[in-house]
């Protein structure tokens, strides 16, 4: 496919803007392999090439079981994850898929019973947050395979 346009040129205001959630969604205290866990998920339901590749070579370079991605669509059935990301896969999905499932009250309890209030609002901004990457990468025809993962040094700048 071929890349319609980048929003990084057309509308740097607006790029910036959602740059700055991820700068707060990374500086909130939820851990960044969690973060990048719920993005993958979001992003494998969604079916967005550039985000996948991003959120698995980010898994990768925090030193993520090659297993634990391969699990990751059948997350339910795996024993590889923690009750902490079983509960933010389950409203992960609840809320990417929110015209369908309209938030659960059961997926509720069971994420408020692991995440705090402040957490859980910063959970949902991040699967948030994925679902509009996923929605502005797919609609512009990101090429996947060209994203590369910051060095730690940069990240720690960031």
């Amino acid at each position: 496919m071929t890349e319609r346009f980048q929003y990084m040129k057309v509308a740097p205001g607006a790029y910036r803007a959602m740059a700055g959630l991820e700068h707060y969604l990374h500086e909130s205290g939820l851990e960044e392999s969690l973060l990048h866990l719920v993005k993958l998920r979001a992003s494998q339901i969604n079916g967005c090439a550039y985000c996948l590749d991003m959120h698995w070579k980010d898994l990768k370079a925090t030193g993520e079981a090659d297993q634990r991605l391969h699990e990751l669509n059948a997350w339910q059935e795996a024993p590889f994850y923690s009750e902490r990301e079983r509960a933010a896969l389950a409203w992960t999905e609840a809320v990417t898929r929110v015209a369908d499932t309209h938030v659960p009250d059961a997926v509720y309890e069971e994420v408020r019973g692991v995440f705090r209030e402040k957490e859980l609002a910063d959970l949902t901004l991040a699967v948030a947050a994925i679902n509009a990457w996923n929605r502005l990468a797919i609609s512009a025809r990101t090429t996947p395979g060209t994203y590369q993962v910051p060095s730690r040094e940069l990240k720690k700048g960031a």
